[in-house]
């Protein structure tokens, strides 16, 4: 090990989630070391949990010469465990619930477009209006003058709940000055 290295805090991988994730974050951890091959390859045992640890040591001695052989195998043995991306259709599913807000119907829209990857922006902007309801202005608006991509609908977004919650303000401030004395 080199002076001073201090070992980076790991998420411990116990087999069960996606190694192509567990593989990025120690990548970021050891950001200051990806040139030590021979280090990364030293500590990433580290960041395994225990029946990750028993495949790792199962490993025929000798076997890996590489970083990259080491999270090939890694990668290889836990496959099982990768999360597949979503179909950009599974956004056609979409809709905003009976009483939802559009802030908890975005958050469930943009955590299911995250997990959809890249390159479908045009089809997931026109998923997120067909989702909201005939009746909500946001919907016109959007049909009107379609989103270019994504951060523009995020904006549009954003406005129109601004929008929203200051008409709310202000029926509540209505509401409190006609009260009867």
């Amino acid at each position: 090990m080199p002076d001073r290295f201090t070992r980076p805090p790991f998420n411990s991988y116990g087999g069960k989630t996606d190694p192509v994730e567990h593989v990025s974050h120690y990548i970021q951890m050891m950001s200051l070391h990806t040139c030590n091959d021979a280090l990364m390859c030293k500590v990433f045992p580290s960041s395994f949990g225990p029946t990750t640890l028993r495949w790792f040591n199962g490993l025929r001695k000798g076997s890996i010469h590489s970083f990259a052989e080491l999270i090939q195998e890694f990668g290889s043995r836990f496959v099982t465990c990768s999360r597949e991306q979503q179909p950009v259709d599974a956004l056609l599913s979409m809709k905003m619930r009976a009483g939802e807000t559009l802030c908890d119907y975005a958050s469930r829209y943009w955590e299911l477009y995250n997990e959809i990857g890249r390159g479908n922006e045009k089809i997931a902007a026109s998923t997120f209006r067909m989702g909201l309801p005939d009746e909500l202005g946001l919907r016109e608006s959007l049909t009107k003058k379609p989103p270019e991509d994504m951060r523009q609908l995020m904006r549009c977004i954003e406005e129109y709940k601004r929008l929203e919650d200051d008409r709310i303000q202000s029926k509540g401030k209505a509401q409190v000055t006609d009260r009867p004395r």
